[in-house]
Order: C-alpha cells, then structure tokens, then sequence
C-alpha cells in the first residue's frame, strides 16, 4: 500500500522570553493511503501541535515531514483540518458554509458543487441545506463540517477531538456517522483524541506519544474480530476490544 504521510525525527520547541519547551521529540511514522490513525497520550502532550504541523500551520524544529514524497508547504491544498467545533458561519446557511472553502479557492465548479449536492443526499442533510446552523442539531453540524472539508477533495485528512463538544450519547452516534463516512470515501485520517474507546474503534493503527517532550511508546495496530464490514459501533463489541483498551491505557498512565 502506498505511504501517503511521512515524519522522520520531527521535533518542536515552543521559544518564549522566558525561555524553550520541547514539545516533540524526533518522531518518526508513516501513514498509508487509505488508513486511518489515532493519536493519544497524556494531556499536554503535544498531539494537536503535532497534528497543526503535519497541516502546515507549524514548522517543524528538526526534522522533516514529507505529502507523496515531497516536502510539506504551508498552506498545503490537499490535507482537510476539522476542528474540536464545527466552524460554521452562524449567518449563512447550510449550503453555503458547505461552499465556502470552494468560494475561497476559487473552485465554484458545477462538478465541485454536484459533489456538494452529492454528500449532502448519502448522509442525510439535502433538506436541512437551507436552513442555518443553529437549526441543526449538533451531530448534524459535525456531519456538515466533515462534508465542508470533503467538498475539497483533501488528500489526507486531519480531525482534532472533533466530538469532545457533544454529549456522549451523541458523541457515539456521530463518531459512528463520520467513522463510516470517512471509511466510504476511502479517506486518509489522523485523529487526535483523548478518548481510548474512540481511538481504538475507528483506527487502524493506535499510537501512543509519552509525557512531553513527547516521543512514540508504541504503535498498535488493531485488529478486531466483526462480523460484515467494520463500524466504530461494531468494533467496540468485538471481543478483542478492551485488551486494547487495557494495553493502551497503561501506556499512557504508567508512563515512564
């Protein structure tokens, strides 16, 4: 399978007036095309500042992280960020947060906007496209803002605890939908996410950074036992779930 993202000794510092904090230290990974990742580990660890450089909002101190085998430039167009909230502009509807980024780009095609139609009708919001975020519930806004970033057609994409703002009954529903969604579309994600259950049933491939400086303790690659096509619901049935759970989270607690 072809490597789509690769980090080799990638290092941050944070430079104050008070001084430097090393963030990350010399990680190196790869991320296949197709495959779906999770990051966790310990709180302040460094994970969205890991996830803000592999987007090109930071550069890295050392190291290098390389898209398709060329190097990584701000700005990238490829890679889709969803957020921790959903972004959407209160005053335009629907619809129109959907074309924004297309609108930004330049890209308002009538092929780029029957995919817009497109997504909208395979997950449940064609109706709702006139109507304004605050009439959506807010598994739906989540659905909308993934569909945002989809209409881009990104080559990877980055999510950032994009359902630690919902309810858990509703967190389990949407991290489902957009689990399923992602899956669909044959994307390339990295998740960012303190939630173990949520890392371990969407992800292909766990890894567990240490306490800061962060570095990789370990890379777990998840294979459940499902029956029929995998689902983040289904998965946290399998059998095999919680000796992830409980090798995972000893990873990160009794970290050394």
């Amino acid at each position: 399978m072809q490597t789509t993202l690769k980090l080799t000794n990638v290092s941050y510092t944070y430079y104050t007036k008070d001084g430097e904090t090393k963030a990350l230290d010399l990680l190196s990974f790869s991320v296949k095309k197709g495959e779906f990742v999770a990051i966790v580990g310990p709180s302040g660890c460094g994970k969205s500042t890991l996830l803000n450089m592999i987007a090109g909002l930071l550069t890295p101190t050392t190291g290098q992280i390389l898209l398709d085998n060329k190097p990584l430039s701000k700005f990238y167009e490829p890679i889709g960020y969803m957020l921790q909230k959903d972004q959407l502009l209160e005053w335009r509807t629907i619809y129109r947060n959907l074309t924004l980024g297309l609108e930004i780009q330049n890209r308002m095609t009538p092929e780029n906007l029957h995919r817009i139609d497109e997504l909208l009708k395979a997950y449940g919001l064609y109706e709702f496209r006139n109507a304004y975020p605050r009439q959506l519930s807010g598994g739906m806004r989540q659905r909308a803002a993934l569909i945002r970033t989809l209409a881009l057609s990104p080559q990877i994409l980055l999510l950032d605890e994009p359902f630690s703002a919902l309810d858990y009954q509703t967190r389990l529903h949407v991290s489902d939908d957009i689990g399923t969604i992602i899956k669909k579309q044959q994307m390339t994600a990295i998740l960012v996410t303190h939630d173990l259950s949520e890392a371990i049933s969407m992800a292909d491939r766990v890894i567990i950074l240490s306490r800061r400086p962060a570095t990789i303790k370990k890379i777990v690659p998840i294979h459940l036992t499902i029956s029929g096509k995998r689902t983040p619901a289904k998965a946290r049935n399998a059998k095999e779930f919680p000796e992830y759970f409980q090798l995972i989270w000893e990873e990160i607690n009794y970290d050394s």
